[in-house]
């Protein structure tokens, strides 16, 4: 069911990350051309390792490019998993494995009996600004919402959900550069595209930042940079070497973050996080972070990247966390996709 009218008017908004799921949505991997020149077993690995962390605390979707790869991934995943009834597989046709970009991105409102309900946004996807092939990917967010039975909305216009950030109770952090580029809509102006967020995630305000980070080919997704982890606190990935490329983009979103009061003049509470150093391939720097972490109901799945940094975040995470387990999962072959943890997964209220 589609319908015309806006999510915010029907009251619905976009949860946070850490309200409780009932599902989380991967897909699994499979283009080849994502993960040149690596070997397949050891990123298939780092799926078995996200879908067991997860599946101890809610179903996962797992979607499967062909029928074909479905027998084999019930023997490979569902024997490795200690919750065999909460893995389900669909075979639905994808390009690759970035479900965050192109899943429906879920909304949620109370009825007047105080019963949830649930609905999507069906944002277009271009494959980052057209750089990739996404034909399939396209579909996948309108199959998914026909598989549930929910209702959904259509804003036609593209966004990816790496760009967005909420702390479900009215602000979203975002960039320019992703945001207003002119490979998505032309160019949308940014009044333009602040009246879209506000009308179809249910928010009422919005911090831009800078979107610089080296080696990120999604023009500068917020999911590398800034994180909600309460709704009023903030990890802001953080490069203390001066003559890394990354340090004054992260320095000038720093500044942005704790300049904001809200309209009580309230500020935000806003926590480095450090970053995990160079990982370089022949063709350039790759754009690993900690930011691009999972919140699950029971686990907060974190990329590493055998960093001597690694602990020290999983730390700062387990102190935020306290009701989740931290599960590292190592992303340094991963992140060769340019991608890590939160860009394969998709949360359903």
């Amino acid at each position: 069911m589609t319908t015309d009218s806006y999510p915010a008017d029907l009251g619905y908004r976009m949860p946070a990350e850490w309200e409780p799921h009932s599902a989380t949505w991967l897909t699994w991997p499979h283009n080849l051309e994502t993960w040149p020149g690596q070997d397949m077993a050891k990123i298939e690995a780092v799926y078995v390792q996200i879908i067991k962390a997860l599946a101890r605390g809610e179903k996962v979707h797992l979607l499967v490019n062909r029928e074909s790869d479905a027998f084999r991934l019930n023997k490979l995943i569902k024997s490795s998993a200690s919750t065999n009834q909460n893995i389900i597989i669909y075979s639905i046709p994808n390009n690759d494995a970035w479900i965050r970009d192109y899943g429906p991105n879920f909304l949620v409102r109370k009825t007047s009996s105080g019963k949830q309900e649930v609905a999507a946004n069906l944002w277009k996807f271009d494959s980052w600004g057209g750089k990739y092939e996404w034909d399939l990917d396209a579909r996948v967010g309108s199959t998914v919402m026909d598989l549930l039975g929910m209702p959904r909305f259509e804003p036609e216009i593209v966004l990816e959900g790496g760009a967005i950030e909420v702390n479900g109770q009215g602000l979203c952090i975002t960039t320019e550069e992703c945001l207003l580029n002119p490979n998505r809509n032309g160019g949308l102006e940014k009044a333009e595209m602040e009246s879209y967020l506000k009308r179809y995630l249910g928010i009422r305000e919005i911090i831009w930042c800078k979107g610089n980070l080296e080696g990120d080919d999604t023009d500068g997704h917020i999911d590398n940079l800034v994180r909600f982890v309460s709704p009023d606190t903030v990890l802001c990935a953080w490069e203390k070497n001066t003559s890394d490329p990354n340090h004054a983009c992260l320095q000038e979103n720093l500044k942005i973050l704790e300049s904001y009061r809200d309209a009580n003049g309230k500020p935000l509470n806003v926590l480095k996080l450090p970053m995990p150093g160079r990982i370089n391939t022949n063709e350039g720097r790759l754009p690993a972070s900690y930011a691009n972490f999972y919140i699950g109901n029971r686990a907060v799945l974190l990329p590493t990247y055998n960093h001597r940094n690694d602990d020290a975040v999983a730390s700062l995470l387990g102190r935020i966390f306290k009701d989740r387990e931290i599960v590292k999962i190592p992303c340094e072959t991963f992140i060769w996709g340019l991608g890590a943890i939160h860009c394969v997964t998709q949360q359903q209220p």
